[in-house]
């Protein structure tokens, strides 16, 4: 049986990040093994809907470490490594298809996996799901020799993935459920950007509609609506969505609501356990609710969280939600929580690529977006949220007044 003072459970960027902040604080070398259900080791997955799919970024460059750093630290790193059973009673984990492995302290960071298409022809070849770096090479394959594909799924996965196919020159058509892109995070005037900004540079787009089935011999030939009508296709790339890998902890004894519920200290139910990642759902102290947030800024967060929890520190995890994104020529960034806002205010000009958006509950910003504009007002967005200052709206939306007039 092997055995290791920390263990990360998962491969990911939690992995990568937790392993690469113990070593700075001095970890000794040894005292940490990584089982990893990937082949792989850990990398970052934002390149995988943007460079590494457009064939810009390399496998090793978007390595988080070289290989060279595990040895260096001594860090055991078991790829293709599948557990069946948490036992936190005995402090071991149960390894497919047998033998165990022990701990003294655990990270759960299993992160999460996509949402399937549940549709007639869902297992035809060439239907495809991001995830994995596997996955982002099979598509960027299957790009090569296509000519036209569906992506179904009108968030962020589908708005890059659709951006990159279609610059491989792909025809490329975008099937959203809702009346708009992005209707759960974007304005509408958002929205209309967005949908403008594609459209003009060859996305077909088909909105408030649903694939209901796919056909093919073998291998996807079309994608079917709800209302009947067939858009021939030769790829089919699915982003609607994950679910937290949760199977293995089914008897643990860890909570499991949405994800593994953890405290403010991303503790487990279950002592010496944490839980970091896609995966966590923890208590958000900013926003005082509960979350789970599926984005990179949030695993790398809390994996330098955990790795210092591990070597002593005990304070509050305590975050500002974020995200990037990139399509075409544009980068955006997104900070916060709008889901209790009751204004939004534009700030800039939204026929061109620079402007802000900015969500108020009462005078206090709870989310803000940002795309081309000056770094106070990326700035702004961050700290203001954390420190929950109060602000005028009217003075915010005026363009030429600067960003701190806006403080009340």
């Amino acid at each position: 049986m092997g055995e290791s003072k920390f263990v990360i459970l998962g491969g990911g960027m939690v992995a990568g990040y937790a392993a690469k902040q113990l070593a700075e604080l001095g970890m000794k070398p040894g005292d940490l093994a990584i089982l990893s259900a990937d082949r792989c080791l850990p990398y970052e997955r934002p390149p995988l809907s943007k460079g590494f799919l457009a064939g810009k970024d390399t496998e090793e460059g978007i390595r988080i470490s070289p290989e060279d750093f595990y040895r260096q630290h001594q860090i055991e790193v078991k790829l293709g490594c599948e557990i069946s059973a948490v036992d936190p009673k005995r402090k071991r984990l149960k390894l497919k298809p047998g033998g165990e492995f022990g701990f003294h302290k655990l990270i759960v960071a299993t992160g999460a996996r996509p949402r399937t298409l549940e549709i007639p022809g869902a297992t035809l070849r060439n239907v495809y799901y991001l995830r994995s770096l596997d996955d982002s090479k099979a598509i960027r394959r299957s790009a090569e020799t296509v000519k036209r594909a569906v992506v179904i799924g009108g968030g962020f996965i589908g708005m890059e993935v659709a951006a990159v196919l279609v610059q491989k020159g792909v025809e490329v058509t975008m099937v959203v459920s809702e009346d708009r892109i992005w209707k759960r995070l974007f304005s509408p005037q958002m929205s209309a950007f967005f949908e403008a900004y594609f459209e003009a540079r060859g996305v077909r787009l088909i909105k408030s509609a649903t694939v209901t089935g796919l056909r093919g011999d073998g291998a996807v030939s079309a994608a079917v609506l709800a209302g009947g009508q067939a858009i021939a296709c030769e790829m089919v790339v699915a982003g609607i969505g994950v679910r937290p890998v949760t199977d293995l902890l089914a008897t643990s004894g860890i909570d499991v609501a949405d994800g593994v519920v953890v405290n403010e200290y991303l503790e487990t139910s279950q002592p010496d356990i944490y839980a970091a990642g896609d995966v966590a759902n923890y208590q958000d102290l900013l926003f005082e609710k509960r979350r789970r947030v599926e984005h990179w800024d949030n695993a790398v967060s809390q994996g330098q969280y955990c790795a210092r929890s591990l070597m002593g520190e005990r304070t509050p995890f305590r975050h500002v939600p974020y995200f990037f994104s990139d399509v075409f020529d544009l980068s955006y960034e997104y900070w916060g929580d709008s889901s209790g806002a009751d204004r939004i205010v534009h700030r800039g000009d939204l026929s061109s690529n620079s402007f802000s958006v900015w969500w108020l509950a009462g005078k206090r910003v709870v989310a803000a977006f940002t795309m081309n504009r000056p770094d106070e007002e990326r700035e702004a967005a961050q700290k203001w949220i954390e420190t929950k200052r109060s602000v005028s709206g009217t003075k915010l939306e005026d363009a030429s007044r600067s960003i701190q007039e806006a403080l009340e």
